[in-house]
């Protein structure tokens, strides 16, 4: 039914939350609270940047998503008293550029690239960053392509994001399953066209807006059940 597979990046193959410990590690008691402030304000950024000139030639005040991550963590930091130095700062950098995989997201690009199913990653990252998680978690071999917004220079949910997959790969929009575990990006995915599965570990509702995902499970290998 399917002949690509496209999976979100952070949050979905990769745990953004897993840098919590070495925040903590860092900043004693506030650890858990600066991970997900710092998501939260990263995301928040991307659609200030996409929202505030949404030029299908690409935004006139984008940064790139490593840039955008790095001032997020500053902005975070002045929010909650703490004092980031120049060698906290390096060392969280350093750990988000190779975060940590979910442990079936090797195991479940395998299996798809067994039933001879194209793969791909489609991510607000920018290039380097995304190169080097990949890398890092040994994910490159099973992956046809990484597929950035840097080449629209607008983050997800614009739509000119999700048509970069037609535009990289030879399949119709009905033959794409996006996967996402980001409720937002899901909803977009799935208002964009695409059959969308919301991969929901935390067992949250959906959103109350818009269609609901075709899929949903709480693990990436039920992705495998749905192909």
């Amino acid at each position: 039914m399917y002949k690509l597979v496209a999976f979100d990046a952070y949050g979905t193959l990769f745990d953004v939350y897993s840098m919590s410990q070495l925040a903590e590690e860092i900043f004693p008691g506030h650890g858990q609270a600066l991970s997900l402030m710092w998501r939260d304000r990263q995301i928040e950024y991307t659609r200030l940047v996409t929202m505030s000139d949404p030029n299908p030639n690409g935004s006139k005040y984008y940064l790139p998503f490593w840039a955008l991550t790095i001032r997020s963590l500053r902005y975070v930091c002045k929010r909650m008293g703490l004092n980031l130095s120049a060698e906290a700062e390096k060392r969280l950098m350093d750990q988000y550029a190779k975060l940590t995989g979910f442990e079936d997201s090797l195991s479940v690009l395998q299996s798809i690239k067994q039933k001879n199913i194209s793969t791909a990653i489609l991510s607000n990252g920018s290039r380097e960053m995304l190169a080097m998680v990949v890398g890092s978690n040994g994910l490159k071999p099973y992956l046809d392509k990484v597929v950035t917004v840097e080449d629209v220079r607008l983050f997800k949910t614009a739509p000119q994001a999700y048509e970069l997959l037609l535009k990289e790969f030879p399949v119709k929009m009905e033959e794409i399953l996006f996967v996402s575990s980001n409720a937002w990006d899901a909803l977009a995915a799935k208002w964009y066209g695409f059959d969308v599965f919301w991969v929901n570990r935390q067992s949250h509702p959906f959103e109350e807006i818009g269609e609901n995902p075709d899929y949903q499970g709480s693990s990436l290998t039920e992705v495998l059940g749905v192909i």
